[in-house]
């Protein structure tokens, strides 16, 4: 017989302004590693889970906050049972850094895991805000959610803000992952990738996943999927969006949201404001 797929739910919840939503889950799956753009700050409701972490394996139980800073791989699976619940918010580090007026490129989140019960409150309380809104689209609703997303960001800063540490990675790799993200519809070779990184293939490999996390085949995967992401909140239709992120078709971006984020580009259409 074939195996059943890992229990899974996931609800998207949208924000009056691009840079801000959230997702609550209730999964059995093992998520791979990948990275998000923004920032995610997020606490478990029920069970557990053990993931990679910049600062290596984390285990986080119920109550305990989790955060994950821009780019920052990390994976996720259950711990001590079959699955866990949480929720989480997804903040563009701009908008984040405008709530004290710094910059975006220099803040980060101290932890993966966190204890902090007042944070946790105000987190919640900027949820179901979050889930009025959703229901509601009105201006009053927004407002009551601007101002929840005010103080818990402001808590989340002023209690666990960092700054970010310089990026001191071979500029070649750099140069690797910019001409990764600069190819939506074709996509270099790995000799030609290591030509421009001045180095054999497999050198090329070993360094580029211990500087990004990723092998460039994942890293350029996640890029698109970012890319089609933002697309489809243009309203592009889906197929189009694929097409433009450089899928090869709607159905492989399908899998990659999937496998990175837990939800499918037509949950995150449906979701999106308009």
């Amino acid at each position: 017989m074939p195996a059943t797929a890992p229990a899974h739910h996931c609800r998207l919840l949208m924000s009056p302004w691009p840079g801000l939503h959230a997702a609550s889950l209730r999964s059995a799956r093992h998520f791979g590693r990948h990275w998000h753009e923004g920032f995610g700050i997020g606490w478990l409701e029920e069970g557990a889970q053990r993931s990679a972490s910049g600062r290596g394996p984390v285990d986080a139980y119920a109550g305990d906050l989790i955060s994950t800073n821009p780019g920052e791989v990390h994976d996720g699976r259950p711990l001590g049972g079959d699955s866990r619940g949480w929720h989480i918010v997804y903040i563009d580090p701009p908008l984040l850094a405008s709530l004290r007026g710094e910059r975006a490129d220099a803040l980060a989140l101290a932890r993966p895991v966190l204890q902090d019960a007042a944070l946790r409150a105000s987190m919640r309380l900027l949820l179901r805000r979050l889930l009025d809104w959703n229901a509601s689209r009105d201006s009053g609703t927004a407002l009551a959610v601007e101002e929840s997303f005010t103080r818990a960001g402001a808590m989340l800063l002023q209690r666990h803000g960092s700054t970010r540490a310089r990026d001191d990675q071979s500029p070649r790799l750099a140069a690797v992952r910019d001409a990764l993200a600069d190819a939506p519809a074709t996509t270099p070779s790995l000799g030609e990738l290591a030509a421009l990184a001045g180095s054999s293939r497999w050198q090329l490999l070993r360094h580029f996943r211990h500087a990004y996390g990723l092998s460039p085949h994942e890293w350029l995967l996640q890029r698109r999927a970012e890319r089609a992401r933002g697309l489809i909140s243009t309203g592009l239709p889906l197929a189009d969006a694929a097409a433009a992120a450089g899928f090869a078709d709607q159905s492989h971006m399908t899998r990659t949201f999937a496998r990175l984020w837990g939800y499918s580009p037509g949950s995150w259409q449906r979701a999106a404001p308009g």
